[in-house]
């Protein structure tokens, strides 16, 4: 995500502004879901359902911008061409794709995914989506490999059993944010 607000600090200011908007948007949202998860075990709605609209407003504007600065979005994150030839679609497939994945394991397993997370899913859908198909299957993976790692952390410090719910939502955050500031843009 930085590589991709310096490439946008040369080309197109609007689009820099509003993606680095959204970042900050992202660290804030980022930072009272997870006090409030971990406190609470609860992603509320007033925080994570206004931020599909100012994210997705934030990431379409900054792609429709680099989009009228340039003419063309360039090459996608990943090496291939941008989500055919239109980078608003990867933000919205993103979000769509990652809350569909978190449904599906919540209808699997109840217990085991509360459906704040889902909800926060295609939020982080929507950021990863904006970067390519890399972020995205990085930043689930990085989800669960860190909610992995907690838990045994927990169960060898005899802090916890099997049957102990650890809150989701802090490491689905920490997941995309590493997929965003680490995997190149």
């Amino acid at each position: 995500m930085i590589r991709r607000l310096g490439e946008l600090w040369g080309t197109s200011f609007p689009a820099f502004w509003l993606l680095l908007a959204a970042c900050v948007y992202f660290a804030v949202m980022a930072a009272r879901l997870t006090v409030i998860d971990v406190r609470h075990h609860l992603l509320p709605n007033r925080i994570v359902f206004p931020s599909y609209a100012i994210a997705g407003a934030l990431l379409l504007g900054a792609a429709v911008a680099v989009t009228l600065a340039g003419g063309a979005a360039g090459p996608a994150p990943d090496g291939g061409a941008p989500f055919l030839g239109v980078p608003a679609l990867g933000i919205v497939a993103g979000g769509a794709v990652l809350w569909v994945f978190y449904f599906i394991l919540r209808l699997v397993y109840p217990p085991g995914m509360g459906f704040g997370d889902v909800k926060l899913a295609g939020v982080l859908g929507l950021y990863l989506g904006y970067l390519g198909w890399a972020h995205v299957f990085a930043g689930t993976f990085a989800a669960f490999l860190f909610g992995g790692l907690w838990s045994l952390g927990v169960l060898a410090a005899r802090r916890g059993t099997l049957k102990s719910s650890i809150p989701f939502g802090p490491f689905m955050l920490a997941g995309a944010a590493a997929a965003m500031f680490a995997l190149p843009a």
